[in-house]
């Protein structure tokens, strides 16, 4: 038996109290079909959390109007569970808007489990620099397409002022996660809308990245500068679309570094040592890199390995490593273009074969 609820063209505050009457209505297993002109995926989430009640839903028809949800009352939650959002099927664009919708409306002590096809760390960077620390965030899985995150707002928190569609405090991000997670937020916003960055200093090394990506279909406006802080809005113009799907190249080598992030503990079968972090040095002064790139070395255990970006060929840096470290060093080129150079460096595993590292298949020396 399914029960149907037209919500389109009703104001907000009715989707939430139709959609409870409707759950309450229903017997457990039996389907609830909902229509809209907006994802509703908040009020399911918020009606977990208020009658401790498990809702299950799939999205059907991707971005087709009206959006249709089928939803399914499971029965109680377990003991102190907070509820359940699976947003495998949203599609990507809508994801971000109706999870920080969620969070906005949790009180102290609130939460729920995100289930996810991929790491939703830029969600967290997102949460963070809207929220501050109140955002409290546990794996409870990760990898093989299913990644669950408990979420949780651990005290009072009033979303930042921003008239943007989305701002990152990017100064909270780690260097190594930095840019690809503005990348994978940009594409996700619609066109139009603006994205707002704090950063330590102008990121002009993004500014490069995102001209060889999208070309001329944004806008780049430093609206603050000051010591140790620069405002920067990223307004995405008409036909981005068209240049983001140029771009196949840089998307690939985000799924790419996605992957590798998923199997960071193996080691690659050709011996390749499994890269587990990224190591970004273009916005650190020359006289530091090479210290931080050593350091970085130093810290890695047998099999492991860390992408280097760097803004220019670090050919000096691999002499360096060549004379001073030991048979087990690895470099191997991944990227070179102008203003980004990657570069694989690890140390290869203990059981790996011994051969010269400048030799190895897919391993590029600088001579």
């Amino acid at each position: 038996m399914t029960t149907d609820i037209d919500l389109r063209d009703r104001p907000d505050d009715e989707y939430r109290d139709r959609i409870r009457d409707a759950l309450d209505g229903v017997e457990p297993g039996e389907e609830l079909l909902i229509a809209a002109d907006r994802d509703v995926d908040v009020h399911l989430i918020r009606y977990q959390i208020d009658r401790g009640r498990d809702v299950e839903w799939e999205h059907d028809g991707g971005d087709a109007g009206p959006r249709e949800v089928r939803a399914v009352d499971r029965g109680e939650l377990d003991g102190p569970a907070s509820g359940t959002a699976d947003v495998r099927d949203l599609p990507p664009r809508r994801r971000h808007a109706a999870l920080v919708e969620a969070f906005d409306r949790l009180e102290p002590d609130e939460g729920f489990v995100l289930v996810n096809d991929h790491d939703p760390k830029p969600l967290y960077y997102e949460l963070r620099s809207t929220y501050g620390d109140v955002v409290g965030w546990e794996y409870a899985s990760r990898g093989a397409g299913e990644w669950r995150v408990a979420i949780e707002k651990t005290d009072e928190a009033t979303a930042a002022e921003s008239e943007a569609f989305t701002r990152f405090d990017v100064r909270e991000i780690p260097k190594a996660d930095r840019h690809e997670t503005i990348h994978h937020r940009y594409r996700m916003i619609p066109d139009g809308e603006t994205m707002e960055l704090i950063a330590p200093h102008e990121p002009r090394p993004l500014h490069g990245e995102f001209r060889e990506r999208y070309g001329d279909a944004f806008r780049w406006e430093v609206v603050e500068q000051e010591p140790g802080r620069c405002r920067v809005r990223i307004t995405k113009t008409e036909g981005s679309a068209s240049a983001e799907a140029t771009s196949e190249a840089a998307d690939s080598e985000i799924d790419d570094a996605e992957t590798a992030s998923e199997n960071e503990a193996t080691t690659a079968s050709d011996g390749s040592p499994a890269v587990t972090r990224e190591l970004d040095v273009r916005d650190l002064p020359p006289a530091q890199r090479h210290e931080e790139i050593f350091d970085a070395y130093a810290a890695l255990d047998d099999g492991d390995g860390f992408v280097l970006v760097n803004d220019h060929d670090p050919k000096p840096l691999y002499h360096q490593f060549e004379a001073e470290a030991g048979p087990e060093f690895h470099w191997e080129y991944r990227r070179q273009e102008p203003g980004e150079f990657r570069v694989l460096i690890g140390k290869r595993a203990a059981d790996a074969e011994n051969h010269d590292h400048g030799a190895t298949e897919g391993t590029s020396a600088p001579f």
